[in-house]
């Protein structure tokens, strides 16, 4: 991307751009200009500063600019925080005085290297020669799909799952996973590519060496793959808090070891001394698992709401933890809010339960209907709810913080996807003054009033429909359901008789009904099953009988 012409410059066309493209051909227009002009020269020096008497020494390292080449116009901004080394010095000539202006005692503890990012994982993959241009996003999408990471702060984090992951790999198949292994078989593909060596080795000599390691592996023991994964993660899930303490001793009994087990559900930490001891806890790290277990023990005491004088408090019931106000007085249960999925026991503080109780909150009223829109947590996680109907919310968004624009646009999303999100009130029914709503479904246009729908016939503009004409069409699907109902009821009613009674009978009228058309066999149900209809006792007299006489003739054969 190039300006039109080198010789506009930002300031001649700032008049006629807004902010945003004011910074975009700023930008365009400075690293076009910069890609053309000489590079620049630095000098890599360390400056030592001394005091008078040579009693105390000060060492600067960096970079001082001999030439500054395109950086005189351009400099191109960093992510990461500049190397030591990197840092620009001033030009400074030996046994120069330096004028002291302030004079700063910082601490600086030795930080460790910073995890890699989206940007950084793929430049490393390109140095190592791992992978190809074609196959770094699929990398970097397997890695968050099944949970090996997450992405915090634009910084990947490994999760529990991915350390186990590794740790076993690197305890079983470790060839496998050494970064020269893979940049050797690409190599090799390569060759294979060029003509140089045939498919058929490569093949054979990786497939000889792995069936064999997988050979072993399938030979382990359980609890043989399990001490390696503890002695592997132990100093991550078993980290040292205070000094002297064992990390590994059991919380219950006092003198139990904690160590990895393996369960119906999966992977957890548990004590040696199971079943006299029964403690487990998630596979989570310790300071992470206190927090978890508090809530787990019993009621954790959050505060006292200001309204209400009553007490908090964050449980944790048979479908995981919620927040409850009071406690229960007799049959009245108290008012809870349930966690919904994202949030953690350990980040829920008064506020927060406070605000988690309030719901669902009003958001606003909407721009067309009116009608005020709300936010909640149901069965299903976060939701909006206008018009009596519900959407639901998205991963990135706060039911706690949503605002009405952003309410707004997810009720319009899921309305163009064929939602009935929102509908454009046409005005009040003159018998109930409840509104008539026109909605867009699966099946084309309708209108609602209350629980009852009907759909436009074909043909029909939607956007000219009046009231007059929702209405009618609302009051026959209305009447037409009632007649029908009843009727359905009706015949319902009439059955239940005969099918205690006779079911025999009950399957031959029917069987004899269903060979007759519609119209005869609608003519008279009530009479047909009337007389085929015995009372309850005769029914069950003539049961026992035939029940009797079917016993004998049984006997007598």
């Amino acid at each position: 991307i190039r300006p039109t012409d080198p010789r506009r410059r930002p300031q001649d066309v700032r008049p006629y751009l807004n902010d945003e493209q004011f910074r975009l051909y700023d930008l365009i227009w400075k690293r076009t200009l910069a890609s053309q002009m000489e590079s620049a020269v630095l000098d890599q020096v360390a400056v030592d500063i001394a005091a008078e008497a040579d009693d105390v020494v000060l060492r600067a390292t960096g970079s001082v600019v001999v030439f500054p080449g395109f950086l005189a116009l351009y400099r191109e901004s960093r992510d990461d925080d500049e190397e030591e080394a990197e840092r620009l010095l001033p030009d400074v000539a030996e046994g120069e005085a330096a004028e002291r202006r302030e004079v700063r005692a910082d601490q600086h503890f030795t930080q460790p290297p910073p995890r890699y990012s989206e940007a950084s994982l793929v430049k490393k993959l390109e140095e190592l020669g791992i992978g190809r241009p074609s196959t770094y996003a699929t990398i970097l999408s397997v890695l968050q799909e099944r949970d090996y990471v997450r992405l915090e702060n634009r910084r990947f984090v490994p999760e529990d799952r991915g350390r186990l992951v590794t740790a076993f790999l690197e305890a079983f198949f470790n060839r496998y996973v050494q970064y020269n292994f893979t940049a050797d078989l690409e190599n090799r593909l390569d060759e294979v590519s060029a003509g140089q060596v045939d498919w058929r080795a490569v093949l054979r000599d990786f497939w000889r060496d792995f069936s064999t390691q997988v050979d072993q592996t399938k030979g382990l023991r359980v609890a043989e793959v399990l001490a390696a994964l503890d002695e592997e993660l132990g100093p991550h899930f078993f980290p040292v808090q205070r000094e002297g303490e064992d990390p590994r001793r059991c919380p219950s009994c006092g003198d139990g070891r904690l160590s990895l087990k393996l369960g119906k559900f999966g992977a957890f930490i548990g004590c040696s001394h199971y079943p006299e001891c029964r403690y487990t806890r998630p596979l989570v790290v310790a300071t992470e698992a206190a927090a978890a277990e508090e809530a787990a023990e019993g009621p954790k005491f959050l505060g006292t709401d200001p309204e209400t004088g009553q007490p908090v408090t964050l449980r944790r019931g048979p479908y995981g933890h919620y927040v409850q106000l009071g406690e229960a007085e007799g049959k009245a249960k108290p008012k809870r809010a349930s966690l919904y999925r994202g949030l953690e026991p350990a980040d829920v503080d008064l506020d927060l339960a406070l605000k988690l109780l309030a719901l669902p909150r009003d958001v606003g009223p909407h721009p067309e209907t009116g009608e005020m829109i709300q936010a909640g947590v149901g069965r299903f996680g976060p939701y909006l709810r206008h018009a009596g109907a519900y959407t639901s919310l998205g991963r990135d968004d706060d039911v706690l913080n949503i605002g009405l624009n952003r309410a707004v646009d997810l009720l319009a999303s899921k309305a163009r996807k064929g939602g009935n999100g929102v509908g454009r009130t046409l005005g009040e029914h003159p018998k109930s003054g409840q509104p008539v709503t026109l909605h867009r479904g699966r099946y084309g246009p309708y209108v609602k009033h209350g629980r009852t729908n009907a759909t436009l016939p074909r043909g029909t503009d939607s956007d000219a429909v009046s009231l007059e004409e929702a209405v009618a069409l609302l009051d026959a699907k209305a009447g037409k359901a009632g007649r029908g109902g009843g009727k359905a009821k009706a015949t319902k009613a009439k059955a239940t008789p005969d099918t205690k009674a006779k079911p025999k009978a009950k399957t031959a009228t029917k069987t004899k009904a269903a060979a007759k058309p519609k119209a005869k066999a609608k003519a008279k149900p009530a009479t047909t099953k009337t007389k085929a209809a015995p009372k309850p006792k005769a029914a069950r007299a003539k049961a026992a009988a035939g029940e009797k006489a079917t016993a004998e003739e049984s006997g007598s054969r």
